[in-house]
């Protein structure tokens, strides 16, 4: 498996980078990756299937500048900026028989975060059908886009993130795991006390001590980047379809 620690300037590019790693796995030009990164800048990312009109305070973002874009994987809708370190990992369905499931990939990879963290002296487990918790607090969110032979895979860590502007750009979400119990978004997530080299240090460690370190994106993927751009996240008719 190969390392790519890498943040891009922009939410487009960020996203678009994420669906050209799974793409060209899935078309034979690459491998296993595991990718580490952090937006500089804050923007809210729809789940694939979510509603911008029930999930996003959409006034609030146009009067502050926060782009709203739509990933290509399920799950809910995040605010995302920095002190919210993300991970993300192409996996082989084929090589990799425990993923052959949503429930077994989300046992799979959110098992081995947890352990990370437990490294760091934070005590963690899965919540939910693809949170992390410490205590009953939530500091992970997680979404995975599979395909025939290979599976995005993707999480956040929250380590010093403004928790009070997820309640000014995102409404309260309909949808809400058993565990959360009404809570509201100021009382249902918290930050990880760990610096964002300690979180990566321990990430990588939990999938394979024999990384291979990848400095920029190959050629292959970075070609597939502007028309994902273009198709996708810099497009209305993609990010608010909704």
């Amino acid at each position: 498996m190969k390392l790519l620690d890498l943040s891009l300037p922009t939410p487009e590019e960020n996203l678009a980078l994420e669906e050209a790693l799974l793409e060209a796995a899935e078309a034979g030009e690459s491998g296993e990756i595991l990718r580490l990164w952090e937006s500089p800048v804050f923007f809210v990312v729809l789940g694939a299937g979510c509603r911008v009109a029930e999930d996003v305070n959409t006034e609030a973002c146009a009067r502050a500048g926060v782009p709203i874009l739509r990933r290509c994987s399920g799950g809910g809708t995040v605010l995302q900026g920095p002190g919210c370190l993300n991970y993300s990992l192409v996996l082989s369905l084929d090589h990799r028989p425990e993923l052959k499931s949503i429930a077994g990939t989300n046992i799979f990879v959110l098992s081995r975060v947890a352990a990370a963290l437990a490294t760091l002296g934070i005590a963690a487990e899965q919540a939910g059908i693809s949170d992390i918790i410490t205590g009953d607090m939530k500091i992970s969110g997680n979404a995975q886009k599979r395909k025939k032979h290979h599976i995005l895979f993707h999480g956040t860590l929250l380590y010093s993130f403004d928790l009070l502007l997820v309640p000014r750009f995102l409404q309260e979400p309909k949808r809400q795991p058993g565990y959360r119990d009404y809570r509201r978004h100021k009382d249902f997530l918290t930050n990880i006390d760990a610096s964002p080299r300690e979180l990566k240090t321990a990430i990588e460690a939990a999938f394979g001590p024999e990384l291979e370190h990848q400095h920029e994106v190959s050629p292959v993927v970075q070609n597939r980047i502007p028309n994902l751009i273009r198709d996708r996240y810099s497009n209305e008719a993609w990010n608010l379809s909704l």
